[in-house]
């Protein structure tokens, strides 16, 4: 592969707009990111959570992780009092004594703001803030009889605007999608494209090669400035270690390429009850305690203070087929524990979401995601991806069940807000003006409270039956096929400012005239 410098010739880009002029402003979003105004829910007691974090340590001391292809990586731990054993060719596992890698994590910081190119649109991560985000990662796109097709760019495209176009979505996500008609190698170039042109608000960048980080940071800097790069966070990769106890050196090396440059990163084990990590729940959470927390150690080896997420994914499994069983209460009860450990270490927390392996976007599905994105909002999780459109174990990704994903996280947005308690909310003053078997229609109190005091869904139906009849008798998944449509129909991306199209665009040409294709 031919190098490729990630400046931008020398043209017109390079006269870069200010921050101001990039920005245009998103009349779609209701707030940028939420803050809760409802308490966590705090599962186990200090004794349970300290027996899971001295668990976590064991792990740590007696057992180990395991680091591949990456000496480097390794050689850090070492200097910071890891015990290196070799145990293959370009394999070592290190032990760390109890409460070294917990050490380790104290620099990073426990809330941070990710920038966006609209101002506006940037989000906090941590503490009492909340984002939503939208699914990732899956390859096919389902449609609402169930049909499977290989996902394209055209469909990663229309997620990157129903997300942006989504006043309760906050974040522009990542991997929407895979878009599989275009190289391997060079697919993220696109999709990191696709974010920074049809979306103003926070996105995630490549990792699945440190080649494909780095790309994604430069692509990012020429939206943002090295400079302004340097004291701020605009762009965060989402990583996963190989469970159970592995980072491979792939991995390793784009947490190193985001930390270098200040830049985010997300450390998420992906856990399978029963497959790669113990059946038992309590065992899940140390086991994805150890392996995140390490994650979050590299990076402040790396550069202490760099922005990083604790994260977890867990899931039940079906023992008789091997399948995962996403939605499920066993994880959802984990969730609530990681956020009171997160809580402990002073770090955010990525968990959970809209979860579903169901094939349509039917009871099945709403229910089981239903499930563990109450469970992420009640654990003070602060970022939660797949907030929108997982489907079929995260293989899928559906139109419809974006759109319904969606109003469940604007009902979330109502939530988290609580119940505020003064003397207007009390509403005396409505009962005395209509008094004793009198209703309320009329009166002040309803007339000035009527718009605001209860969420509307924008996708349910509340007509009578017989109106409902008449218009059709449309169920929920027609009503989100139409909603998605209209949004599409309608949608115009935010203002980008030509020079900075250019230098992307340029970029982008580059790069892919310089590597053959490679689809595997």
């Amino acid at each position: 592969m031919s190098d490729v410098t990630t400046k931008p010739r020398r043209s017109r880009a390079n006269r870069r707009p200010t921050r101001s002029a990039i920005s245009g402003q998103n009349p779609t979003l209701e707030v940028p990111y939420i803050t809760r105004r409802i308490p966590t829910y705090d599962l186990l007691d200090d004794t349970s959570l300290c027996r899971i974090e001295d668990a976590a340590d064991e792990i740590l001391a007696t057992i180990g992780i395991e680091f591949r292809e990456d000496p480097e990586t390794v050689e850090r731990f070492k200097a910071a009092g890891g015990t290196v054993t070799k145990v293959g060719e370009e394999a070592w596992n290190i032990t760390f004594e109890p409460g070294l890698i917990r050490s380790l994590c104290s620099t990073a910081p426990e809330r941070f703001t990710q920038h966006a190119r609209n101002p506006a649109n940037s989000v906090d991560i941590g503490g009492d803030a909340m984002v939503f985000a939208p699914a990732y990662g899956s390859p096919f796109i389902l449609d609402p009889q169930g049909n499977r097709r290989y996902a394209t760019i055209d469909d990663f495209v229309k997620l990157t605007r129903l997300a942006q176009s989504s006043p309760w979505l906050h974040h522009s996500g990542g991997t929407t999608c895979e878009p599989t008609d275009i190289p391997v190698n060079k697919r993220h170039l696109d999709m990191v494209y696709a974010h920074i042109k049809h979306s103003d608000r926070p996105f995630l960048g490549s990792i699945t090669h440190p080649d494909r980080a780095r790309d994604s940071i430069a692509m990012a800097e020429i939206v943002f400035g090295a400079e302004f790069m340097e004291k701020n966070c605009v762009i965060m990769g989402n990583f996963n270690s190989t469970s159970p106890l592995v980072w491979d050196g792939i991995t390793t090396q784009g947490i190193t390429a985001y930390a270098e440059r200040n830049q985010g990163s997300i450390h998420l084990p992906f856990l399978l009850g029963g497959a790669v990590t113990p059946v038992t729940m309590a065992g899940s959470i140390a086991q994805s305690l150890a392996e995140s927390m390490v994650g979050v150690a590299l990076t402040q080896l790396v550069r202490p203070g760099a922005p990083a997420l604790l994260a977890t994914f867990l899931s039940s499994l079906d023992l008789r087929s091997g399948s995962p069983t996403f939605g499920t209460p066993e994880p959802a009860l984990g969730s609530l524990v990681m956020g009171q450990l997160a809580r402990r270490l002073k770090l955010p927390l990525r968990c959970s979401g809209n979860f579903s392996t169901s094939k349509l976007p039917d009871a099945q599905a709403m229910t089981q995601a239903m499930f563990s994105m109450k469970a992420a909002v009640q654990s003070g999780t602060n970022f939660i991806l797949h907030s929108a459109g997982f489907l079929d174990g995260l293989l899928s990704m559906s139109f419809e069940k974006f759109i319904m994903d969606t109003d469940v996280c604007a009902a979330m947005h109502a939530y988290l807000k609580g119940i505020e308690v003064t003397e207007d909310t009390l509403g005396l003053d409505g009962l005395r003006e209509g008094g004793p078997g009198q209703h309320m229609f009329g009166t002040a109190h309803t007339l000035r409270h009527y718009e605001t005091a209860y969420w509307d869904s924008a996708l349910d139906d509340y007509q009578p039956w017989e109106t409902w009849h008449e218009q059709g008798g449309q169920d929920a998944v027609a009503r989100a096929t139409a909603r998605w449509q209209s949004q599409l129909a309608s949608h115009e991306d935010p203002h980008l400012d030509p020079a900075i199209d250019e230098a992307l665009l340029d970029y982008i040409a580059r790069k892919k005239a310089s590597m053959e294709d490679a689809w595997h």
